[in-house]
């Protein structure tokens, strides 16, 4: 009998394709946008820039040299209506990256679509409104967590009324990651921040009982996916499995669909080295396979970074090259067409047990401190996090985990992918801060004062009465209120927070290394007769502060007294306690690309006060033109991501330290 040929697979639809965009300003992104759309791109996602973020106009005294730096700047509707020109947002999903005022610009982004016409019942994207991983990574909260909590809750409970199809949160473990989690703590850390969201919802009372399920269905996830595919694909299958039990027996879901695992990805930036840059291409692959290859736990959207993020802002080639990659995965290959190629694996399997016993132990751990908010105010999770980074930062200094191109098979041909000069990567013009204060500014004028007035006083009643501050915020929006405005309107209400930097308990890692280095720190001590004291500061918005941690840690390894205040310092504060402290090296971190102003105003403010002889030294994403500029202004030393051994560093600092004590002497 001749057997009956197997029906031919049915393909499934690919994942969203996106790529992380903006920059400049509204009308720049625009274009691009609109350019990516017409090559192939079906999603959007927004970058915008630290103002913007953490809340203030453009032209905030703190907003100096960051203004359209890492994304785009949006300081009202004049701003959101010129970003989404020309594109209908009625068949658009935008991913919103924005977390403290999530609350806002989804406000924002509503009275733009119901300016084109657009019923807000019918948009579709994701605000990302984690903030409680903005106190454990990226730092960019604005208020202290209980008030935090309650905007992200007044949004959940707005939006799965009003905007039913839109994801009101993005549960965010791909920054725990960047700052250094383990697979396990990206699971566990993650699962403790959405309960404790969802608690607050469910607290809140603006959510029926029967109706909560329609939440927990429209929660999402943002991940990240490293180098360790296999590690990272059983990583998705344990946080799908961990969800779906999470759900049922926490929450009471009983609809199987509403208990999805529904994820987006961009896959690991922490990864991508300066050196051999173009090596980054293999390992933006290898990681985006990881999030795509298992039905069973397959992303919804990806977006990939581009292979030069390490060196500066990718240009908008570089970023077609990464779009590029998701199509050729999704239409080229047979990927889609298979069920789950992982389901029977006994390795998958065990893999996936393993994760999920080790995360379910230390969300217990998280549960018995009273829940994540607890844990950040404890600083238990961010000295997990710093700690995790020591270790892996540790094994690369090493040679015990192989980085290609970095402590292995270093010698290479010149890339000519990454030449030097103008035009390798994107630079933002100096005149984009000047043009979008002066429209700003016209945006002020050309409003009607008492219509801002009372929109103003209507948010400020809202906050203060305990009332979901959506509605009033739309109103806002409407009226013409600025982004700085409606902040400083809820910091009124609210107060500001400075969360703990999980530096000062960390515990550091050995290093055979580190005694010459700390017998160097007690000899060049002994020459100054007091212990070398070093200032580690982070001027501006950006909140990006693994390296400054790691800094802080290892040089109090060696020996050397660290002065760390965490991030979002203005370069007058840098310098008061520089002056105050009596530092003798004065080290910045600035990951945003606002590196040449800040680093400036804080050496004019240095020479202002007397202690120009104090050496400055800086690390960060710095293109070598701007890190020639950084040392003829004054700068001893220019760190990048190539300088990896943070006890090389180390050695250096006190070098410099001593040559400038000679100088002096």
């Amino acid at each position: 009998m001749t057997a009956q040929p197997s029906p031919k697979p049915q393909r499934d639809r690919p994942w969203l394709i996106r790529t992380y965009a903006g920059h400049s300003t509204a009308a720049k992104s625009n274009e691009l946008y609109r350019t990516n759309l017409a090559r192939g791109q079906t999603g959007l996602s927004v970058a915008f820039d630290l103002p913007t973020q953490t809340g203030y106009d453009s032209d905030h005294p703190l907003a100096r040299g960051e203004v359209g730096k890492v994304g785009v700047p949006i300081s009202h509707l004049g701003d959101m209506r010129t970003l989404f020109d020309g594109i209908p947002l009625d068949r658009m999903n935008t991913s919103m990256t924005i977390n403290a005022p999530a609350a806002w610009l989804l406000a924002l982004y509503i009275a733009t679509a119901e300016a084109q016409g657009v019923d807000r019942a019918r948009l579709q994207g994701t605000t990302q409104n984690d903030i409680i991983k903005e106190y454990l990574s990226r730092g960019t909260y604005i208020f202290p967590p209980e008030p935090s909590l309650r905007l992200t809750a007044d949004t959940i409970g707005f939006t799965y009324r009003e905007v039913p199809k839109w994801n009101p949160m993005n549960v965010c473990s791909y920054h725990l990651q960047e700052a250094g989690a383990t697979p396990v703590q990206e699971l566990a850390f993650s699962l403790a921040n959405a309960i404790a969201v969802l608690d607050a919802v469910r607290a809140r009372g603006q959510v029926p009982e029967a109706d909560f399920p329609q939440v927990v269905g429209r929660i999402s996830f943002f991940v990240n996916a490293g180098i360790r595919f296999v590690t990272e694909m059983c990583k998705m299958r344990a946080f799908a499995e961990l969800w779906d039990e999470l759900t049922r027996t926490r929450y009471g879901v009983a609809d199987a669909k509403q208990r999805l695992f529904r994820y987006g990805v961009q896959v690991n930036s922490l990864g991508l080295t300066e050196q051999q840059p173009e090596n980054n291409v293999y390992r933006i692959l290898l990681e985006m396979l990881a999030v795509v290859m298992s039905k069973n736990a397959r992303a919804r959207s990806v977006q990939l970074p581009a292979w030069n993020e390490a060196l500066g802002l990718p240009r908008p080639w570089d970023q077609q090259w990464s779009l590029r990659l998701q199509q050729i995965v999704a239409f080229e290959t047979d990927l889609l067409e298979y069920g789950d190629i992982f389901d029977g694996s006994s390795e998958v399997a065990r893999k996936v047990d393993e994760l999920k016993a080790e995360a379910t132990a230390e969300m217990a751990r998280i549960a018995d401190m009273g829940g994540a908010v607890e844990a950040i105010e404890a600083a238990y999770m961010k000295q997990r996090l710093v700690e995790s980074n020591l270790r892996r930062l540790a094994a690369i200094e090493a040679g015990e985990q192989t980085v290609v191109g970095v402590n292995a098979y270093t010698e290479a041909e010149p890339s000519p992918l990454s030449a030097s000069g103008e035009g390798a990567i994107l630079t933002v013009d100096a005149a984009v801060e000047r043009d979008q204060v002066e429209r700003l500014k016209a945006w002020r004028v050309a409003r009607d004062g008492a219509a801002v007035a009372k929109a103003l006083a209507e948010l400020t009643s809202a906050a203060r009465e305990d009332r979901n501050v959506m509605p009033a915020s739309i109103a806002c929006a409407k009226a013409g209120i600025t982004t700085g405005e409606w902040t400083d309107t809820l910091r009124s209400v609210f107060g500001e927070y400075r969360a703990p930097t999980g530096v000062a308990r960390a515990v550091g890692v050995s290093d055979g290394r580190l005694e010459t280095v700390r017998r160097e720190v007690e000899a060049v001590s002994r020459r100054l007769g007091r212990r070398i004291k070093m200032l580690v500061g982070k001027p501006g918005l950006d909140g990006h502060s693994n390296g400054a941690e790691q800094i802080a840690v290892r040089a109090r390894d060696c020996g050397i007294e660290v002065v760390y205040e965490g991030i979002r310092l203005t370069p007058e504060r840098i310098v008061n306690a520089a002056l105050e402290e009596s530092v003798h090296v004065v080290g910045l971190s600035i990951l945003s690309g606002g590196h040449v102003s800040l680093v400036g105003e804080v050496l004019e403010g240095m020479r202002g006060a007397g202690i120009a002889d104090v050496p400055v030294v800086v690390g960060g994403i710095i293109p070598p033109a701007d890190a020639e500029a950084l040392v003829k202004a004054g700068v001893t030393r220019v760190y990048t991501p190539k300088d990896f051994d943070l006890t090389q560093i180390m050695r250096d600092i006190v070098s410099v330290v001593d040559s400038a004590w000679k100088e002096a002497a």
